[in-house]
Protein backbone atom coordinates (compact mmCIF):
# COMPACT_ATOMS: atom_id res chain seq x y z
CA UNK A 1 0.00 0.00 0.00
CA UNK A 2 1.45 3.22 -0.70
CA UNK A 3 1.05 6.36 1.31
CA UNK A 4 0.29 9.34 -0.06
CA UNK A 5 2.64 11.95 -0.11
CA UNK A 6 2.97 14.20 3.56
CA UNK A 7 2.71 18.13 3.08
CA UNK A 8 6.66 20.00 2.80
CA UNK A 9 7.43 20.37 6.77
CA UNK A 10 10.41 21.75 8.29
CA UNK A 11 11.01 18.84 11.66
CA UNK A 12 13.64 18.80 14.60
CA UNK A 13 15.80 21.62 13.07
CA UNK A 14 16.83 19.78 10.33
CA UNK A 15 15.91 20.56 6.43
CA UNK A 16 15.02 17.61 4.14
CA UNK A 17 16.87 16.62 1.29
CA UNK A 18 15.73 15.96 -1.83
CA UNK A 19 13.11 13.34 -1.45
CA UNK A 20 13.21 12.63 1.93
CA UNK A 21 10.01 12.23 4.12
CA UNK A 22 8.12 14.79 6.09
CA UNK A 23 6.64 13.15 9.62
CA UNK A 24 2.44 13.78 9.02
CA UNK A 25 0.89 16.06 11.55
CA UNK A 26 -0.17 12.85 13.12
CA UNK A 27 3.54 12.02 13.67
CA UNK A 28 4.37 15.11 14.96
CA UNK A 29 2.19 14.34 18.11
CA UNK A 30 4.32 13.30 21.10
CA UNK A 31 2.23 10.38 23.65
CA UNK A 32 3.76 9.37 26.74
CA UNK A 33 6.06 6.86 27.26
CA UNK A 34 4.85 3.32 28.83
CA UNK A 35 6.26 1.46 31.00
CA UNK A 36 9.59 -0.46 29.49
CA UNK A 37 9.69 -3.79 28.49
CA UNK A 38 12.03 -6.71 27.87
CA UNK A 39 13.63 -6.24 24.67
CA UNK A 40 13.39 -9.51 22.28
CA UNK A 41 16.27 -11.82 22.31
CA UNK A 42 18.18 -12.32 19.00
CA UNK A 43 17.38 -8.24 17.67
CA UNK A 44 14.21 -9.26 16.07
CA UNK A 45 10.61 -8.83 17.38
CA UNK A 46 7.57 -9.99 16.45
CA UNK A 47 5.36 -7.18 14.90
CA UNK A 48 3.14 -5.20 17.95
CA UNK A 49 -0.01 -3.85 18.19
CA UNK A 50 -0.35 -0.38 17.61
CA UNK A 51 2.75 -0.28 15.64
CA UNK A 52 3.03 3.01 13.68
CA UNK A 53 2.69 3.18 9.69
CA UNK A 54 5.98 3.61 7.21
CA UNK A 55 6.34 7.19 6.34
CA UNK A 56 6.14 8.36 2.89
CA UNK A 57 8.46 10.52 1.06
CA UNK A 58 7.39 14.26 1.05
CA UNK A 59 7.78 16.10 -1.27
CA UNK A 60 10.89 17.10 -3.25
CA UNK A 61 12.20 20.57 -4.49
CA UNK A 62 12.75 19.05 -7.63
CA UNK A 63 10.27 17.32 -9.09
CA UNK A 64 7.14 15.27 -7.43
CA UNK A 65 7.97 13.08 -4.59
CA UNK A 66 8.57 9.26 -5.07
CA UNK A 67 5.73 7.32 -3.15
CA UNK A 68 6.52 4.03 -1.46
CA UNK A 69 6.14 2.18 2.02
CA UNK A 70 8.48 1.15 4.39
CA UNK A 71 7.49 -1.93 4.81
CA UNK A 72 4.67 -3.79 3.59
CA UNK A 73 1.28 -4.10 6.15
CA UNK A 74 2.81 -1.51 8.18
CA UNK A 75 -0.39 1.01 7.83
CA UNK A 76 -4.02 -0.17 9.36
CA UNK A 77 -7.00 -0.54 7.52
CA UNK A 78 -8.62 3.07 7.26
CA UNK A 79 -5.58 4.90 7.09
CA UNK A 80 -6.13 5.40 10.99
CA UNK A 81 -2.76 6.22 12.45
CA UNK A 82 -2.36 4.99 15.97
CA UNK A 83 -1.15 7.47 18.96
CA UNK A 84 0.42 4.38 20.92
CA UNK A 85 -0.09 6.67 23.93
CA UNK A 86 0.49 5.42 27.78
CA UNK A 87 -2.73 5.36 30.10
CA UNK A 88 -5.44 8.41 29.70
CA UNK A 89 -4.96 11.24 31.43
CA UNK A 90 -1.51 10.96 32.28
CA UNK A 91 0.62 14.41 31.78
CA UNK A 92 3.75 14.20 29.68
CA UNK A 93 6.85 14.90 31.65
CA UNK A 94 8.12 18.51 30.91
CA UNK A 95 11.80 19.47 30.08
CA UNK A 96 12.97 20.73 33.38
CA UNK A 97 12.09 17.32 34.48
CA UNK A 98 15.04 16.27 33.21
CA UNK A 99 17.56 18.81 34.80
CA UNK A 100 20.06 16.81 37.24
CA UNK A 101 19.03 18.06 41.10
CA UNK A 102 22.59 20.50 40.97
CA UNK A 103 23.31 22.61 38.13
CA UNK A 104 25.94 20.16 36.00
CA UNK A 105 27.76 23.09 34.37
CA UNK A 106 28.34 26.10 36.28
CA UNK A 107 26.95 29.33 34.92
CA UNK A 108 30.46 30.41 33.82
CA UNK A 109 31.27 27.79 31.90
CA UNK A 110 28.33 27.82 30.25
CA UNK A 111 28.78 31.51 29.21
CA UNK A 112 32.67 30.75 28.08
CA UNK A 113 30.93 27.90 25.69
CA UNK A 114 28.85 30.55 24.84
CA UNK A 115 31.15 32.48 23.46
CA UNK A 116 33.21 30.25 22.14
CA UNK A 117 30.31 28.58 19.90
CA UNK A 118 29.61 32.27 18.92
CA UNK A 119 32.62 32.97 17.64
CA UNK A 120 33.00 29.88 15.66
CA UNK A 121 29.80 30.67 13.97
CA UNK A 122 30.44 34.11 13.37
CA UNK A 123 33.46 32.76 11.24
CA UNK A 124 31.82 30.13 9.64
CA UNK A 125 28.54 32.58 8.67
CA UNK A 126 31.05 35.11 7.12
CA UNK A 127 32.49 32.56 4.36
CA UNK A 128 29.23 30.62 3.75
CA UNK A 129 26.02 31.69 2.73
CA UNK A 130 23.09 29.89 4.25
CA UNK A 131 23.54 25.96 5.08
CA UNK A 132 22.32 26.71 8.75
CA UNK A 133 21.81 22.81 9.40
CA UNK A 134 25.55 22.22 8.03
CA UNK A 135 26.74 24.76 10.51
CA UNK A 136 25.21 23.25 13.56
CA UNK A 137 26.44 19.62 12.49
CA UNK A 138 30.07 20.63 12.28
CA UNK A 139 29.37 23.11 15.04
CA UNK A 140 27.92 19.89 17.07
CA UNK A 141 30.62 17.78 16.00
CA UNK A 142 33.92 19.68 16.71
CA UNK A 143 32.35 20.07 20.50
CA UNK A 144 31.23 16.03 20.32
CA UNK A 145 34.70 15.23 19.31
CA UNK A 146 33.60 13.46 15.79
CA UNK A 147 34.28 13.18 12.62
CA UNK A 148 31.71 14.55 9.73
CA UNK A 149 31.25 13.26 6.24
CA UNK A 150 29.61 15.84 3.27
CA UNK A 151 27.70 14.54 0.74
CA UNK A 152 26.09 16.65 -2.19
CA UNK A 153 26.83 17.11 -5.59
CA UNK A 154 29.34 19.48 -6.67
CA UNK A 155 29.00 23.43 -5.99
CA UNK A 156 27.26 23.66 -2.52
CA UNK A 157 30.14 24.63 -0.34
CA UNK A 158 31.39 21.38 0.63
CA UNK A 159 35.14 22.47 0.75
CA UNK A 160 34.40 26.04 1.52
CA UNK A 161 32.78 25.45 4.95
CA UNK A 162 35.62 22.44 6.14
CA UNK A 163 38.03 25.29 5.43
CA UNK A 164 35.95 27.46 7.04
CA UNK A 165 35.41 25.84 10.42
CA UNK A 166 38.96 25.25 10.65
CA UNK A 167 39.86 28.99 9.80
CA UNK A 168 37.76 29.83 13.23
CA UNK A 169 40.37 27.55 14.96
CA UNK A 170 44.12 28.35 15.48
CA UNK A 171 45.49 24.92 15.24
CA UNK A 172 46.44 22.80 12.07
CA UNK A 173 44.76 22.46 9.20
CA UNK A 174 45.45 19.90 6.01
CA UNK A 175 43.96 19.36 2.80
CA UNK A 176 44.15 16.03 1.29
CA UNK A 177 42.55 15.75 -2.67
CA UNK A 178 41.85 11.82 -2.72
CA UNK A 179 42.78 10.41 -5.91
CA UNK A 180 42.96 6.73 -7.36
CA UNK A 181 46.53 6.53 -6.94
CA UNK A 182 46.79 8.04 -3.44
CA UNK A 183 48.79 5.93 -1.41
CA UNK A 184 48.20 5.45 2.33
CA UNK A 185 51.74 6.54 3.02
CA UNK A 186 50.87 9.95 0.96
CA UNK A 187 48.37 10.47 4.08
CA UNK A 188 49.79 8.89 7.27
CA UNK A 189 53.81 9.33 6.63
CA UNK A 190 56.44 7.29 5.47
CA UNK A 191 60.02 6.54 6.35
CA UNK A 192 62.73 8.52 4.71
CA UNK A 193 66.25 7.12 4.17
CA UNK A 194 69.00 9.31 4.91
CA UNK A 195 72.61 8.26 2.51
CA UNK A 196 74.42 10.34 4.87
CA UNK A 197 73.87 8.97 8.43
CA UNK A 198 72.70 5.62 6.95
CA UNK A 199 69.45 5.76 9.30
CA UNK A 200 65.99 6.61 8.33
CA UNK A 201 63.55 9.48 9.72
CA UNK A 202 59.90 9.58 9.75
CA UNK A 203 58.18 11.79 7.21
CA UNK A 204 54.59 12.52 9.18
CA UNK A 205 52.13 12.92 6.62
CA UNK A 206 49.04 15.44 6.24
CA UNK A 207 46.97 13.31 8.82
CA UNK A 208 48.36 15.06 11.33
CA UNK A 209 46.72 18.09 11.74
CA UNK A 210 44.07 19.45 13.99
CA UNK A 211 41.39 19.49 11.25
CA UNK A 212 42.00 17.57 8.19
CA UNK A 213 39.78 17.88 4.86
CA UNK A 214 39.43 14.81 2.74
CA UNK A 215 37.99 16.12 -0.35
CA UNK A 216 36.07 13.67 -2.42
CA UNK A 217 37.07 10.21 0.03
CA UNK A 218 35.21 8.02 -2.07
CA UNK A 219 38.09 8.66 -5.21
CA UNK A 220 40.51 6.93 -2.99
CA UNK A 221 40.79 3.34 -3.32
CA UNK A 222 39.99 1.12 -0.64
CA UNK A 223 43.37 0.75 0.75
CA UNK A 224 44.20 4.31 1.19
CA UNK A 225 40.23 4.60 2.83
CA UNK A 226 41.57 1.50 5.25
CA UNK A 227 44.52 3.85 6.06
CA UNK A 228 42.29 6.41 7.57
CA UNK A 229 40.87 3.89 9.94
CA UNK A 230 43.19 3.85 13.07
CA UNK A 231 43.37 7.46 12.43
CA UNK A 232 39.94 8.24 13.14
CA UNK A 233 39.01 5.88 15.43
CA UNK A 234 42.77 5.15 17.66
CA UNK A 235 43.41 9.18 17.28
CA UNK A 236 46.95 7.57 16.33
CA UNK A 237 49.30 6.05 12.96
CA UNK A 238 51.85 4.04 12.12
CA UNK A 239 54.34 4.48 10.79
CA UNK A 240 57.68 1.89 10.58
CA UNK A 241 56.63 -0.34 13.52
CA UNK A 242 56.13 3.42 15.60
CA UNK A 243 52.87 4.97 16.74
CA UNK A 244 52.34 8.04 16.60
CA UNK A 245 49.55 9.96 18.34
CA UNK A 246 47.88 12.48 16.44
CA UNK A 247 47.46 15.85 17.90
CA UNK A 248 44.22 16.84 20.00
CA UNK A 249 41.46 18.15 19.29
CA UNK A 250 41.67 16.08 16.36
CA UNK A 251 38.55 16.22 13.63
CA UNK A 252 38.04 14.46 10.10
CA UNK A 253 35.86 16.28 7.25
CA UNK A 254 34.94 14.22 4.18
CA UNK A 255 33.25 14.94 1.38
CA UNK A 256 32.17 12.63 -1.35
CA UNK A 257 29.96 13.09 -4.15
CA UNK A 258 26.82 10.73 -5.01
CA UNK A 259 26.29 11.39 -8.98
CA UNK A 260 29.30 10.24 -10.21
CA UNK A 261 30.17 6.98 -9.72
CA UNK A 262 33.35 6.59 -12.62
CA UNK A 263 36.60 6.03 -10.79
CA UNK A 264 34.65 5.84 -7.44
CA UNK A 265 35.04 3.46 -4.11
CA UNK A 266 32.10 3.26 -2.49
CA UNK A 267 33.07 3.60 1.61
CA UNK A 268 33.02 0.21 3.53
CA UNK A 269 30.44 0.14 6.42
CA UNK A 270 33.05 0.08 9.19
CA UNK A 271 34.56 3.32 8.17
CA UNK A 272 30.96 4.86 7.63
CA UNK A 273 30.41 4.07 11.03
CA UNK A 274 33.16 5.86 12.24
CA UNK A 275 31.53 9.48 11.17
CA UNK A 276 29.66 10.27 13.69
CA UNK A 277 27.55 12.65 11.37
CA UNK A 278 26.42 12.26 7.83
CA UNK A 279 25.19 15.87 6.91
CA UNK A 280 23.65 16.17 3.27
CA UNK A 281 23.58 19.38 1.56
CA UNK A 282 20.64 21.15 -0.21
CA UNK A 283 20.57 23.53 -3.04
CA UNK A 284 20.59 27.03 -1.39
CA UNK A 285 16.98 29.38 -1.40
CA UNK A 286 16.65 31.98 -4.39
CA UNK A 287 17.51 34.66 -1.67
CA UNK A 288 20.98 33.40 -0.36
CA UNK A 289 22.11 32.54 -3.85
CA UNK A 290 21.35 36.23 -4.77
CA UNK A 291 23.97 36.77 -1.91
CA UNK A 292 26.49 34.93 -3.15
CA UNK A 293 26.49 36.96 -6.22
CA UNK A 294 26.66 40.03 -4.13
CA UNK A 295 29.46 38.42 -2.23
CA UNK A 296 31.12 37.77 -5.43
CA UNK A 297 30.74 41.35 -7.08
CA UNK A 298 31.68 43.11 -3.81
CA UNK A 299 35.20 40.69 -3.85
CA UNK A 300 33.97 39.34 -0.26
CA UNK A 301 32.94 35.92 -1.38
CA UNK A 302 36.33 33.81 -0.48
CA UNK A 303 36.83 35.53 2.94
CA UNK A 304 35.95 38.70 4.79
CA UNK A 305 37.65 41.76 4.29
CA UNK A 306 37.53 42.26 8.27
CA UNK A 307 39.22 39.83 10.08
CA UNK A 308 36.91 38.19 12.76
CA UNK A 309 37.79 36.44 15.82
CA UNK A 310 39.42 33.04 16.08
CA UNK A 311 39.69 30.31 19.12
CA UNK A 312 42.36 28.80 20.55
CA UNK A 313 42.95 24.37 20.50
CA UNK A 314 42.50 24.86 24.52
CA UNK A 315 39.13 26.41 24.14
CA UNK A 316 37.88 23.50 22.22
CA UNK A 317 39.15 21.23 24.64
CA UNK A 318 37.24 23.12 27.27
CA UNK A 319 34.16 22.93 24.95
CA UNK A 320 34.69 18.77 24.13
CA UNK A 321 34.72 18.91 28.36
CA UNK A 322 32.14 20.56 28.89
CA UNK A 323 30.03 18.13 26.35
CA UNK A 324 31.21 15.96 28.25
CA UNK A 325 30.02 17.56 31.55
CA UNK A 326 26.05 17.84 30.11
CA UNK A 327 23.77 15.74 32.19
CA UNK A 328 21.67 13.04 30.24
CA UNK A 329 18.85 11.70 32.51
CA UNK A 330 18.07 7.73 32.89
CA UNK A 331 15.27 8.09 31.01
CA UNK A 332 16.16 9.79 28.24
CA UNK A 333 19.22 6.82 27.88
CA UNK A 334 16.04 4.46 28.10
CA UNK A 335 14.41 6.64 25.08
CA UNK A 336 17.95 6.25 23.09
CA UNK A 337 18.41 2.50 23.86
CA UNK A 338 14.65 1.88 22.22
CA UNK A 339 15.08 3.96 19.36
CA UNK A 340 18.44 2.17 18.31
CA UNK A 341 17.32 -1.37 19.52
CA UNK A 342 13.87 -0.40 16.84
CA UNK A 343 16.19 -0.27 14.38
CA UNK A 344 17.15 -3.32 14.41
CA UNK A 345 13.53 -4.96 14.19
CA UNK A 346 12.64 -5.06 18.04
CA UNK A 347 12.38 -2.91 20.81
CA UNK A 348 9.70 -2.13 22.79
CA UNK A 349 7.34 -1.66 20.07
CA UNK A 350 8.38 -3.02 16.95
CA UNK A 351 7.79 -1.36 13.58
CA UNK A 352 5.67 -3.88 11.48
CA UNK A 353 8.31 -5.92 8.69
CA UNK A 354 10.76 -3.48 9.36
CA UNK A 355 13.34 -6.04 8.49
CA UNK A 356 11.94 -6.42 5.03
CA UNK A 357 13.64 -2.89 4.82
CA UNK A 358 16.40 -2.89 7.11
CA UNK A 359 18.98 -5.46 6.69
CA UNK A 360 21.14 -4.18 9.13
CA UNK A 361 20.22 -1.52 11.78
CA UNK A 362 22.26 0.88 14.30
CA UNK A 363 25.47 -0.59 16.19
CA UNK A 364 26.03 0.46 19.54
CA UNK A 365 28.42 3.18 18.26
CA UNK A 366 25.16 4.59 16.88
CA UNK A 367 23.61 4.50 20.54
CA UNK A 368 27.27 6.73 21.74
CA UNK A 369 26.66 8.87 18.68
CA UNK A 370 22.68 9.64 19.85
CA UNK A 371 23.86 10.70 23.15
CA UNK A 372 26.54 12.65 22.16
CA UNK A 373 25.17 14.66 19.61
CA UNK A 374 21.86 15.37 21.81
CA UNK A 375 24.68 16.00 24.74
CA UNK A 376 26.35 18.93 22.18
CA UNK A 377 23.09 19.92 20.76
CA UNK A 378 21.93 20.87 24.71
CA UNK A 379 25.11 22.69 25.42
CA UNK A 380 24.64 24.72 21.92
CA UNK A 381 21.51 26.02 22.97
CA UNK A 382 22.82 26.68 26.47
CA UNK A 383 22.22 23.63 28.42
CA UNK A 384 23.75 21.32 30.74
CA UNK A 385 21.47 18.72 30.52
CA UNK A 386 19.71 16.53 27.70
CA UNK A 387 15.69 16.86 26.80
CA UNK A 388 14.21 13.59 23.97
CA UNK A 389 14.23 17.06 21.72
CA UNK A 390 17.92 17.19 21.30
CA UNK A 391 17.78 13.51 20.53
CA UNK A 392 15.42 13.78 18.04
CA UNK A 393 17.02 17.35 16.51
CA UNK A 394 19.80 15.62 14.62
CA UNK A 395 18.85 12.05 13.92
CA UNK A 396 19.02 12.14 10.37
CA UNK A 397 22.83 12.85 10.90
CA UNK A 398 23.03 10.65 13.33
CA UNK A 399 20.98 7.38 11.80
CA UNK A 400 21.36 8.11 7.96
CA UNK A 401 24.65 6.60 7.35
CA UNK A 402 24.23 3.39 9.77
CA UNK A 403 20.97 2.02 8.09
CA UNK A 404 21.64 -0.87 5.65
CA UNK A 405 18.53 -1.12 3.51
CA UNK A 406 17.47 -4.37 2.30
CA UNK A 407 17.71 -4.58 -1.85
CA UNK A 408 14.06 -4.17 -1.71
CA UNK A 409 14.18 -0.57 -0.12
CA UNK A 410 17.01 0.58 -2.55
CA UNK A 411 14.70 -0.68 -5.57
CA UNK A 412 12.07 0.82 -4.24
CA UNK A 413 13.17 4.23 -3.58
CA UNK A 414 12.76 4.04 0.37
CA UNK A 415 15.51 6.61 1.76
CA UNK A 416 16.76 6.09 5.08
CA UNK A 417 15.48 9.20 6.49
CA UNK A 418 11.70 7.65 6.25
CA UNK A 419 12.88 4.44 8.47
CA UNK A 420 14.36 6.82 10.88
CA UNK A 421 11.02 8.91 10.61
CA UNK A 422 8.91 5.29 11.27
CA UNK A 423 11.36 4.84 14.09
CA UNK A 424 11.14 7.65 15.89
CA UNK A 425 7.54 7.68 15.87
CA UNK A 426 7.04 3.97 16.79
CA UNK A 427 9.09 4.60 20.27
CA UNK A 428 6.93 7.33 22.55
CA UNK A 429 9.12 9.85 23.78
CA UNK A 430 9.56 10.00 27.87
Amino acid sequence: MSIPASQPGHQGGQSQPHGQGQLSPQHQQRPQHPQHQEHQPGGRGAPGHGAPDAVAQGPATQGPATQGPVAQGAVPQGGAVPQGTAAQGAAPRRSGDFAPSSAAIPPADLERTGSIIGTISQVFQSRVVGQENLRLTLVAALAAGGHVLLESVPGLAKTTAASALASSITGSFARIQCTPDLMPNDIIGTQIFNYGSSTFTTQLGPVHANVVLLDEINRSSAKTQSAMLEAMQERQTSIGGEVYRLPDPFMVLATQNPIEEEGTYVLPEAQMDRFLMKEILTYPRPGEEHEILDRSTSGSLTGPREAVGTVDLEDVRFLQEMVDAVYVDPAVKRYIIDLVFTTRGSGPRPVPNLTQSVRVGASPRGSLALMRVGQAHALLHGRDYVTPDDVRAMRYGVLRHRLVLTFDALAGGIKPEQIIDAVFHAVPMP
